[in-house]
């Protein structure tokens, strides 16, 4: 939708290869100054991060940077952000009531919540709250909940079937990006859904705003073209664009409404944690890996 939008404005053709993000990720890392890819846009920062990093990322255009907050871009303007989700807590409503939920994400790791929690540790928007956790409460704290986690918690594949899984009574409590509670409300109906969305306690390192974002890379024969489609993305167009589809992201751009049925992301009280400090990922999925998580 996005891109269509893009190409009918600009007649400039994009040529559009869809994967998981650490899958293409991995695999510009790999193709290095020979990737043929122009522009990249990621789910999540981290391996965003990790592009920039190892100096595969060009400089965005400074008006595409100044069109949304700086906070939610790379510092050095290599990556831009675009659009915004919240990480929250599904939980079904018929079986645990809400006084019963944590405050924290850290709580969940407690025994009183062995057998109710759902989670996909493969999933790229987990591995942000890990990062989270060990930026505010230090590594060891981050280890230790995981591990209480994994205690407690069944696993799935996705967050798809994570939010499925509550809806329908298989776990209590999932964790999850608010969007993906809604996408499965417009597939069931309002009538079917079970499930309820719960935020963290403002601050808590679950509290978390996680950012998708786009970057060109450096070896692109096409820039000025790439310069073109990051402008368009958080151009006031094509912001709404994004609004106007079932994502249910947040757009970046102020003055640019979120659907309707969103909590306003200026209501929203994150962990005062900037994209960038969420790091390249690497961290948190080697502690995963030695827990047999992935």
């Amino acid at each position: 939708m996005l891109v269509s939008a893009f190409e009918r404005k600009t007649g400039i053709t994009v040529e559009v290869r869809s994967a998981d993000e650490a899958t293409l990720g991995n695999q510009i890392l790999a193709e290095g100054s020979s990737s043929p890819a122009d522009v990249f846009y990621a789910e999540n920062t981290p391996v965003l991060e990790a592009l920039r990093e190892r100096g595969l990322l060009a400089p965005v255009r400074p008006s595409t940077l100044a069109a949304v907050p700086s906070r939610y871009s790379a510092p050095d303007g290599r990556w831009v952000g675009v659009t915004a989700r919240a990480a929250v807590m599904v939980y079904n409503t018929r079986l645990i009531r809400p006084a019963e939920l944590p405050g924290s994400i850290l709580e969940l790791a407690s025994p009183r919540y062995r057998g109710k929690v759902a989670f996909a540790p493969s999933e790229t928007d987990f591995q942000p709250l890990i990062a989270s956790i060990t930026a505010l409460d230090g590594a060891p704290a981050a280890e230790r909940w995981l591990k209480g986690l994994q205690s407690n918690s069944a696993i799935y594949p996705d967050n798809e079937t994570v939010v499925s899984q509550v809806n329908n009574g298989q776990s209590a409590i999932g964790l999850i990006d608010q969007y993906y509670w809604y996408r499965l409300r417009d597939e069931l109906g309002a009538g079917e859904m079970h499930s309820a969305l719960r935020y963290y306690a403002p601050g808590d390192a679950g509290d978390l705003v996680n950012i998708s974002g786009a970057a060109i890379l450096r070896s692109s024969p096409n820039k000025p073209a790439a310069q073109e489609l990051l402008a368009f993305m958080v151009s006031p167009e094509g912001q709404a664009t994004i609004a106007r589809s079932h994502s249910y992201e947040y757009p970046l751009r102020p003055g640019v409404a979120a659907a309707a049925v969103l909590p306003a992301l200026a209501g929203l009280h994150p962990a005062a944690l900037m994209p960038a400090q969420l790091g390249d990922g690497h961290a948190a999925l080697l502690v995963e890996q030695n827990l047999g998580l992935l």
